[in-house]
């Protein structure tokens, strides 16, 4: 063979390797382009399960970032905000609505009013459709019952007295910032400062989230605290001497804080996110999350002989839920003040 000949043969042959490999990453990228990008701040023990359960469905592959327990959905509506010119995050499951609404008021949401989002009762979505509820939480009182008399009378007693065998998550993440968010809604920020003040004075230990409250009552380091449902049924479910009275504000209303899916605006997979919304806020979901070991309280219509009696108890409880929602102005002005109390 001349050497014209060979060369090219190699010619030919380094144009079809080259084309070769350009074919394997085009299709690399396209592979890629089908997975969708999760944001999720609910619990890896608990979402995970769920998401997988849609890939399995769907044959959409899914991508989960997950947050941390001591920057609770905080981290990741920031993360969002700081990648609005270049978004990621495909589908955003939150679950601190509170901080949905900010990442809407900040127009970085893509308004979807599916099946999902039908079956919610409107007190638990947005009425354009920037995101759709599913899944609550209640704010509960968790007691020792080893340490304390377990009725609603004697906590009461408890709360207005000595307060260093209390604990409360510190303010600044998760479903106790949208607590005082309530609160700074309702009351207004003298009074919110005030009571703030007299846990403080009256010796309430501040610790890193609720799973650590729900740990100090249960080992009987502190006879009551403040956390959340799903905590609670943690130290139930592992035999510790615990009981739960639903947090009231002004003595009337509860606390019902819901999970949230969003779709990011800017997203190149929109059907599939809206697929995963929808997926999301069904009665299929909705009724899994309330047989996991969370006990989440289904919003929409599901049958009621399927919900466990732990379950049925909470959504006579979040009945007389305050629209959480609604707090969603006074988060930031809360916010704010918090990091002066705690960070300055």
């Amino acid at each position: 063979m001349s050497s014209n000949r060979s060369g090219r043969h190699l010619f030919v042959l380094a144009v079809a390797l080259v084309a070769g490999i350009a074919a394997l990453l085009a299709t690399r990228v396209v592979v890629e382009s089908d997975t969708l990008v999760v944001y999720c701040a609910h619990d890896a023990l608990y979402a995970q399960e769920v998401l997988d359960r849609f890939t399995a469905e769907t044959g959409i592959p899914v991508s989960i970032r997950f947050d941390t327990e001591a920057t609770k959905s905080l981290g990741l509506v920031n993360l969002i905000i700081a990648e609005r010119g270049h978004p990621r995050c495909d589908v955003f499951w939150n679950n601190q609505v509170l901080g949905t609404v900010q990442l809407q008021g900040e127009g970085l949401l893509e308004p979807y009013r599916g099946a999902g989002w039908q079956r919610i009762p409107e007190a638990f979505r947005d009425s354009g459709g920037h995101w759709t509820g599913f899944g609550g939480r209640l704010r509960v009182y968790i007691v020792n019952t080893q340490a304390m008399e377990a009725s609603e009378s004697a906590l009461a007693t408890r709360l207005e007295g000595d307060l260093s065998r209390a604990a409360i998550a510190k303010p600044l993440f998760g479903t106790t910032l949208s607590h005082y968010s309530l609160l700074w809604h309702l009351w207004g920020p003298v009074k919110l400062h005030a009571w703030h003040a007299k846990l403080r004075e009256r010796g309430v230990r501040e610790v890193a989230g609720n799973a650590t409250v729900k740990n100090l009552v249960a080992e009987a380091v502190c006879d009551f605290g403040w956390t959340d449902t799903d905590d609670f049924f943690v130290a139930k479910d592992d035999n510790a001497p615990v009981a739960m009275f639903p947090v009231h504000v002004d003595d009337a209303t509860t606390i019902c804080i819901p999970n949230s899916a969003a779709i990011i605006r800017g997203t190149r997979r929109l059907e599939q996110a809206r697929r995963l919304v929808d997926f999301l806020a069904s009665a299929e979901t909705e009724l899994a999350l309330s047989l996991s070991k969370s006990r989440q309280i289904p919003l929409g219509d599901v049958d009621p002989q399927s919900l466990s009696e732990d379950v049925r108890q909470l959504r006579d409880w979040a009945a007389d839920a305050f629209d959480i929602t609604n707090a969603a102005s006074a988060r930031a002005d809360c916010l704010q003040w918090l990091k002066g109390e705690y960070l300055d």
